[in-house]
């Protein structure tokens, strides 16, 4: 994929910001000091203030709604792609970032003319590498997952986890609603407690030896790694391994930070602009030395302890568009609530 041009990025921002008001305003769900370092940054470059509003996805997103044309909101940025595809689907967002460059910089699994990516991230298996071996790992997929073999040994979080919505939702696109509920059941069956906790605790609870295995983003692992969360967790970390699922098939889960362009953005232009800074070689960089997300563009690295330890050499599930997920997200949500996974 081609990388945006920083200078073309500021060519067109000096043209906007005479064009519309100076400034754009942001719908955030997605609470990282970097993503702040970087609107300061294009603040800086284009002259264009940056007005965060920040909050919950599911209360922003009440926000846009109740307010309807009279929303201030330009961009609506959040962590998950089943949100961005939800908010679309109910007709609160328009298209605009479907530029050349945007088109040559993320691949087409990650965008819409509404909504683009500007990070990735895996949903993968974690696991004990005391008490899980080869053998048992050999070919694993999601779908096994509901293996008898694991029962009693899986952790994952609560059905209503975004994150779990998204992974379900994109089982249903590949292997239909039917099949799914079935290993919705299974997966139940297999779990070694209800479930609890955020992805870190799921984690946490495979390295203090509740469960062998663990279904987690990959930018955990590496946050808890770097010591930021503390020194339990980042001993937790060390006694776990990553496995990446589907390896033979599809690929692995992927999941996106989304970046929508809200319908009536008062300053639809800049919105646009601020989208390309994002998805310049500068600014994924810095998301991915700072948030342990994988880039969304080609020719940037990760952070090192992504790289050493969750590794780049895996096939991503490139045949799923993520756009798939917002559309399956109630179905999904309905065969794990009827599979009993709380």
């Amino acid at each position: 994929m081609r990388k945006i041009s920083i200078f073309a990025i500021i060519m067109s921002l000096c043209v906007s910001a005479f064009a519309v008001a100076n400034e754009v305003n942001i719908f955030n769900a997605r609470h990282y000091k970097a993503d702040s370092e970087l609107y300061s940054k294009f603040t800086s470059m284009t002259g264009i203030k940056v007005n965060l509003i920040n909050g919950k996805s599911g209360a922003l997103e009440k926000r846009i709604i109740e307010e309807g044309a009279d929303s201030s909101a330009d961009l609506y940025i959040t962590a998950d792609a089943g949100r961005c595809g939800a908010m679309d689907a109910k007709g609160h967002l328009q298209s605009g970032l479907s530029s050349k460059a945007i088109k040559a910089a993320v691949p087409k699994s990650f965008r819409t003319s509404k909504w683009v990516g500007i990070a990735k991230r895996a949903r993968i298996i974690y696991y004990s590498p005391e008490r899980v071996t080869g053998a048992e790992l050999s070919g694993m997929s999601y779908e096994g997952l509901a293996d008898p073999k694991w029962k009693g040994r899986l952790v994952i979080r609560k059905s209503s986890n975004i994150y779990n919505k998204s992974l379900v939702a994109s089982l249903i696109a590949n292997n239909g609603k039917k099949a799914t509920a079935e290993w919705a059941k299974g997966v139940v069956s297999n779990m070694a407690r209800t479930p609890k906790g955020n992805d870190r605790a799921q984690i946490m609870a495979v390295a203090a030896g509740e469960a062998d295995i663990a279904v987690a983003n990959t930018y955990y692992l590496a946050l808890m790694l770097s010591g930021n969360k503390g020194a339990e967790q980042q001993a937790a970390a060390k006694k776990v391994k990553a496995f990446f699922p589907n390896q033979q098939g599809r690929g692995t889960h992927m999941n996106i930070s989304c970046a929508a362009l809200v319908k009536g953005a008062p300053n639809k232009a800049n919105a646009i602009a601020l989208v390309d800074f994002l998805l310049s070689p500068e600014s994924q960089e810095h998301f991915t030395n700072n948030t342990f997300e994988f880039p969304m563009i080609d020719g940037v690295s990760p952070n090192p302890l992504v790289v050493n330890n969750l590794g780049l050499d895996f096939k991503q599930d490139l045949k799923t568009k993520v756009a798939k997920y917002g559309k399956h997200q109630k179905a999904a949500l309905e065969v794990m609530t009827a599979a009993g996974w709380k």
